[in-house]
């Protein structure tokens, strides 16, 4: 695989140099890519030129795209892209946790293509790129592009986030900068360093102007994530007239011997079982009254420490004013050590239920309840990440003639990540265990007859030991070459056209060890195992605020120790030096591409418009090369060939100088998931007494996702630094993937359970998504101190389904159900308040987004399957002082407010935190003071 890989790195290095050598004897001139927007001429010097900026970007743009610029990154409270991002009109992003925000949708959709410096780049095996790795200081632009065109790549049907670093070219000469700040993390009570500097200078020589830039960065996060959840819902017999064979509130199962052959119910439903009071289960040919309650309770405590270096090389060459040729390094790392206490309590059918439950009004919904003798544990997790990625670019660019510029680029890219897991596990059996679901705001409580018995290392067993790990790899030859011939008159006034080649590798590997209980109390070990936390959930909830587990540390520093330790209950445990990991799946993936696109200005009404029309061709072919974990040896390969034929066509209409109406029609691809293609099944025992395991598979036929995109929009830019716009557009989705479950079953001496439901990916789904965007940017002109107040708002209605097959279990699909899209908010918006006078700038920004479907949790339980987020949101601030043109003082703070992030189950049109709560989460608020130091 490497030796093609390298091959063909060497055929296309030959052809850059055919390229260089034509451009040079045609004494080329450089220029900027005709389809961006050359953002030299915009001098960036605080918050209001920052906004004007991104505005002028949209202005000119033929595409409907949004942009940060230059210190508009630097100038908000944001530590990464994806945090800057929120901002931006149709942008949501969810999953605040460990310092940060985690994901990023465009309209809804987090299928996003992530270009740096107009190149595609991945993490590892995946198809994009974390863009949470790319630090902000880094960033001289970022464009968030909603609409495409066929010169650009072909992936992405949420559209394109191409971040922009800084070269030296940017710089009229020599040119130093630096930042520094110091976050502290509240719930970790924590300072953290986020630091960055550049250096960059250019010279003009006899030979040609040259230049270097060197852009460091790094950042260390130390994090605190607290979260309790009200457990899975599942079916309880009633108190006083339990079906026959079952104990009063004694849960049921799917399957039960008691009742031979039947299905009593089915787990995973979309709309759960009924909630109504009296509804019936069929039991032994009778239809049998049941309750519905939570199986389980529990507290997550997670600390870690995360760390993200970062650099940024470029070299410039200009011989002439006709010809530029660039370097571009690129590297971006990612270091995290979490531990999480993890302490988790059933709560149903363990020993002795008391009979005194209580119900929420009008339901069969258990709110509260008493069990006795009941049986817990809590884990002490340790894991440890990390990733490295590389890239490397040339690039050249020359002028051929007066009209016809050639852009080549030649890039090669590896990455690769790397997670390692240990988890010791103690168990006990309390006495007694008070429990209230939701104890007032969808927050759950829950206390033992003792809670400090909780901390006592005599009360907790040694029991399940896990030593597994994961890593992913992958690398990428790619060539562009792109032409525009420019045209003195007529009607057509652009002809663009180029293709790319790309040769791309991916593989996985795992390896994974477990054993049983041991049996052994954790007082009988050295009190260096022990591990205590303290203040959990801040009081917040009357939940245990202290337990002792296994120190990740200690496990990490004793693993072989334990190890052996372990061999008594599984032999079969290796020790550190003989760990390694097995292949899940070898992958080969060539894409090329090729595209054609004309621009054409006419006047209609005296008028002018302009059109961009185009289409680009893809082929894809695939060979996969899978491994079957269950059966060493055992493998499986399958190729693929796709063909996509995609147009696209933009109109700008200028009605008037200030006003212009867009519209835009293309067609984009998602394509699958490299781990979706793997058809082996992975299994998971039945860890929970269940009565069935779990398994995961994917499949090697899986088609890319279509969409066929249309846009509609309408820009009023009716004063200096102001405008407002708005957009209606429509995504017709077509193969989307989503999961098919079926019962298997698998008789394996490494497995309790006989009978897995398994999932598999397949293109059984359509969905449509509309929506409209407003957004506005307004800098009035005002007397004395007022001058230099701002307002940047936008928000974003969206309306999304798809459909959801249903199916038996066999796995044959029997219907289909209605769903929404995943992670989006029919509602969103965002307001930023900003001021600048003289030294001093501020801003305040506030992010809202309604409810949402998140997830779907496994398939193994009686409440729709499906997961919602409560409404989020966060008001930031950021305050600078600059005491002179070269120095700077920050303060910034997000998240003011102190969130409690929810989600709860959506019963058939009825759910919310306050009835049907699920998790809590408190993300925690940040406060950073920085300073800048600038020379250019």
């Amino acid at each position: 695989m490497k030796g093609k890989l390298y091959l063909s790195a060497s055929v296309l290095m030959m052809g850059m140099g055919v390229q260089s050598a034509m451009a040079q004897d045609a004494a080329a001139t450089a220029q900027t890519d005709g389809s961006a927007v050359e953002m030299d001429a915009i001098v960036v010097t605080g918050v209001r030129a920052s906004l004007v900026g991104g505005l002028e970007v949209k202005k000119n743009s033929t595409q409907i795209v949004e942009s940060i610029i230059a210190e508009d990154v630097g100038k908000l409270p944001d530590n990464n892209v994806v945090e800057a991002l929120q901002r931006i009109t149709g942008v949501q992003v969810t999953d605040r946790a460990s310092g940060q925000v985690g994901r990023v949708f465009i309209r809804g959709l987090d299928d996003v293509t992530t270009t740096w410096n107009g190149r595609n780049i991945f993490t590892a095996s995946g198809q994009n790129f974390a863009l949470a790795d790319i630090p902000a200081n880094l960033v001289r632009r970022i464009d968030v592009f909603k609409t495409r065109n066929a010169e650009q790549i072909e992936s992405g049907i949420a559209g394109q986030i191409d971040v922009f670093t800084r070269r030296p070219f940017d710089f009229d000469g020599f040119a130093v900068t630096g930042a520094v700040r110091g976050v502290y993390h509240e719930q970790a009570d924590k300072i953290n360093p986020n630091v960055s500097a550049l250096i960059s200078d250019r010279w003009e020589t006899s030979a040609g102007e040259f230049g270097a830039l060197l852009n460091v960065s790094y950042e260390r996060t130390r994090f605190r994530d607290q979260s309790i959840t009200a457990g899975a819902i599942v079916p309880f017999a009633t108190a006083d007239n339990p079906p026959a064979g079952w104990a009063p509130l004694e849960r049921i199962q799917p399957t039960d011997g008691r009742a031979p052959d039947q299905q009593i119910w089915i787990p995973g439903l979309n709309s759960g079982l009924p909630t109504a009071p009296n509804s019936t289960l069929p039991i032994n040919g009778e239809d049998v009254p049941y309750l519905l309650g939570r199986d389980a309770m529990f507290g997550a405590d997670l600390t870690g420490k995360r760390e993200r270096p970062a650099v940024n090389l470029a070299l410039q060459y200009s011989p002439n004013s006709k010809s530029e040729y660039t370097f571009e390094f690129f590297y971006s790392g990612f270091r995290n050590q979490t531990f999480n206490n993890l302490h988790f309590t059933f709560v149903d059918w363990w020993g002795n239920p008391d009979r005194d439950v209580t119900l929420y009004p009008d339901s069969n919904l258990i709110k509260s309840r008493t069990v006795r003798d009941i049986y817990g544990f809590n884990s002490g997790d340790m894991t440890k990440q990390k990733t490295d990625s590389f890239v490397y670019a040339l690039n050249g660019k020359w002028d051929i003639t007066d009209n016809f510029q050639l852009t080549a680029d030649l890039s090669y890219q590896t990455s690769k990540f790397t997670q390692n897991f240990l988890a010791l596990r103690t168990e006990r059996v309390a006495d007694i265990v008070t429990v209230d679901f939701n104890a007032g705001g969808g927050l759950p409580s829950w206390e033992f007859g003792d809670n400090s018995l909780m901390t006592d290392p005599s009360q907790w067993t040694l029991a399940q030991f896990y030593d597994n790990g994961v890593q992913r790899k992958g690398e990428a030859v790619t060539l562009s070459v792109d032409g525009d011939y420019d045209f003195d008159s007529g009607l057509l006034t652009r002809l663009s056209f180029g293709f790319r080649h790309d040769v791309r590798s991916a593989s996985e590997a795992q390896r994974d060890q477990n054993a049983g209980v041991l049996g052994r109390k954790l007082s009988e070990f050295d009190e260096g195992l022990y591990h205590t936390n303290n203040d959990f959930f801040d009081g917040k909830s009357n939940v245990p605020s202290s337990w002792v587990v296994p120190s990740g540390s200690y496990l990490w520093n004793h693993a072989d120790e334990f190890r052996k330790l372990y061999q008594n209950v599984n032999p079969n445990l290796v020790l550190s030096d003989q760990l390694a990991f097995a292949k899940n799946f070898d992958l080969d993936e060539v894409t090329t591409s090729a595209y054609v696109q004309a621009d054409m200005e006419h006047d209609v009404f005296g008028r002018p418009l302009f059109v961009q029309v185009g289409a680009r061709a893809v082929r894809i072919e695939t060979d996969m090369q899978f491994f079957n974990q269950l059966s060493a040896g055992d493998s499986d390969a399958a190729s693929k060939k796709v063909t996509e034929f995609l147009p696209s066509v933009t109109l700008r209409y200028d009605i008037t100088d200030n006003l212009r109406l867009r519209f835009n029609y293309g067609e984009t691809i998602r394509r699958p998931n490299f781990v979706d293609l793997n058809p082996f099944i992975l299994y998971t025992d039945d860890l929970t007494n269940i009565g069935y395991g779990t398994g995961s598979g994917g499949n090697p036929d899986l088609e890319p996702t279509r969409s066929k995109n249309f846009d509609l929009g309408l820009e009023w830019y009716f004063a200096n630094d102001s405008a407002i716009y708005a957009t209606l557009f429509r995504r017709k989705i077509d193969g989307l993937v989503v999961p098919l479950r079926q019962v298997r079953e698998l008789v394996d001496p490494k497995y309790v359970a006989t009978q897995f439901v398994v999932t598999q990916p397949v293109n059984a789904s359509n969905g449509i998504m509309k929506g409209a965007e407003l957004g506005m940017v307004y800098f009035p002109e005002l007397p004395g101190l007022l001058n230099g107040l701002g307002v940047q708002g936008s928000m974003t209605l969206l309306d999304t389904k798809q459909n959801i097959p249903l199916t038996n279990e066999k796995g044959e699909i029997i219907g289909e159900a209605s769903s929404d899209f995943f992670g989006v908010s029919d509602i969103s918006y965002n307001v930023t308040l900003a001021y600048e006078h003289g030294p001093v700038g501020m801003r305040v920004s506030y992010v809202w987004r309604d409810d949402f479907l998140n997830n779907n949790e496994a398939a193994q339980f009686a409440g729709p399957i499906g997961i919602w987020r409560k409404a989020e949101q966060s008001l930031d601030a950021q305050f600078t002082y600059n005491v002179n043109d070269r120095m700077a003082l920050t303060f910034d703070a997000v998240n003011l407010t102190n969130e409690i992030y929810q989600s709860y189950y959506y019963f058939d049109g009825a759910g919310s935190p306050e009835t049907t709560n699920f998790g809590n989460s408190l993300p925690g608020r940040t406060f950073a003071i920085g300073f800048r130091y600038s020379l250019n």
